[in-house]
């Protein structure tokens, strides 16, 4: 299984049909449901080809509920979603999983420690954790390569995945989610758990694949104005499962957002391509 390698406001508008050849991801009027409480609120969502999208918010505000509805491992309670043309709960989500690429904590948990950095890549081919019996031919090994290669771990091909920094271990999961070639890259929260240097290099990493017009649509997960990399283009606002703002990255990330989005007086400064925020 091989692919060409990648190189490096809310409700203001009408939804556009999920049948849109450039349409993503859709969520209509979307409801989450676990054991009573509602994680998320009638969301309204649309992720175009070409975007590159972060969703930020507190702890418990529904982000990585959103990320799961949108990778196909989850069901609206009520509303609809659809996913790369295909309506959730409707169609074969094993064969849409593999069009989409991942990279979560839960997933980097269950990685085995003693695996090859190379396999780690290669084994996201098959859709499994741990090489066991799969047949990969040289194009998937090339692949697995230059993907390393490409976020700046490819002289760690060889070594075991638990002798890995963090850092390390982040720059691995995403060259594994995008082995796939996939058409929606999710990543959730990246960054976190690294230091500034690990911090500062991915972001330099993602943004130069959110800058490549052939990459996959990105939605990345954050705590963090300063975790945006440049050549994002959207931003998603949630709070307690509620959609506070949404638009182009430049209109949403406003103090005002901000702060209703995290209950806390801040300010945004933007330099250059980059976001700050502190307490006012």
């Amino acid at each position: 299984m091989t692919g060409d390698l990648i190189p490096g406001a809310a409700g203001a508008a009408p939804a556009p049909s999920p049948v849109d050849a450039d349409l993503v991801v859709s969520l209509d009027g979307v409801v989450v449901r676990r054991s009573g409480t509602a994680l998320l609120h009638d969301v309204d969502w649309r992720v175009e080809l070409d975007e590159r999208w972060v969703v930020l918010g507190p702890n418990g505000a529904g982000k990585t509920t959103l990320l799961n509805l949108a990778a196909g491992r989850l069901h609206p309670t009520t509303g609809t979603a659809h996913v790369l043309g295909e309506r959730i709960g409707r169609t074969d989500v094993t064969e849409l999983r593999t069009r989409i690429g991942l990279s979560t904590a839960a997933l980097a948990e269950r990685l085995p420690a003693e695996e090859r950095v190379a396999d780690v890549v290669m084994t996201a081919a098959w859709s499994v954790v741990g090489r066991w019996r799969e047949d990969y031919d040289p194009a998937d090994a090339a692949r697995a390569g230059a993907l390393l290669d490409q976020l700046g771990v490819g002289a760690l091909a060889d070594r075991t995945y638990g002798t890995l920094s963090e850092g390390e271990r982040k720059r691995v999961q995403i060259a594994r989610a995008l082995m796939t070639d996939p058409e929606l890259l999710l990543l959730d929260e990246p960054a976190a758990g690294l230091d500034l240097g690990g911090r500062e290099d991915l972001v330099a990493r993602l943004a130069e694949l959110a800058q490549d017009p052939d990459a996959p649509a990105l939605v990345l997960v954050t705590h963090h104005v300063e975790e945006i990399p440049p050549g994002f283009t959207h931003a998603l606002l949630l709070r307690e499962g509620t959609v506070m703002a949404q638009g182009l990255l430049d209109d949403t990330l406003t103090a005002d957002n901000l702060t209703k989005t995290f209950g806390l007086p801040l300010l945004v400064e933007r330099n250059g391509d980059r976001y700050t925020a502190r307490a006012a």
